[in-house]
């Protein structure tokens, strides 16, 4: 079965750091740009961060720019999303989605048009004392 498997996600206090992690089965991430985007209770999904098919160009949302890092390592077949100073705004569940490299740009990817090839189900990440 070919889909996207998150990890990471958890409780952490504000000012804390997580690592969230988006991996794959069944296919090679190396092929595909990928993002995280997230989706806090009534609220809409957003893109936080996209990574480019091998990396060389990055997408952050200005809430997070300074704050988040996105990398991959293909090698892994895993892209990361680091999250250091975390904040109570930032809980919600954080999706990763990936698109072929060939039919997007990280501005499209996570522009909010894009339709991905996969999605996964999502981890929870919450930031409270």
């Amino acid at each position: 079965q070919l889909q996207l498997v998150e990890s990471g996600g958890g409780l952490v206090q504000p000012g804390g750091s997580l690592r969230l992690s988006c991996g794959t089965t069944g296919f090679i991430l190396e092929y595909y740009a990928v993002g995280w985007f997230r989706q806090a209770p009534g609220k809409r999904r957003e893109a936080v961060s996209c990574i480019s098919g091998g990396g060389a160009s990055t997408y952050y949302t200005d809430s997070v720019k300074g704050r988040f890092t996105i990398s991959r390592d293909d090698a892994k077949n895993t892209v990361y999303l680091q999250m250091n100073s975390l904040k109570p705004d930032d809980t919600a569940n954080y999706t990763c989605a990936a698109l072929s490299a060939r039919h997007t740009t990280v501005q499209h990817l996570c522009g909010g048009t894009a339709r991905m090839n996969f999605w996964g189900k999502g981890t929870l990440v919450t930031v409270s004392e």
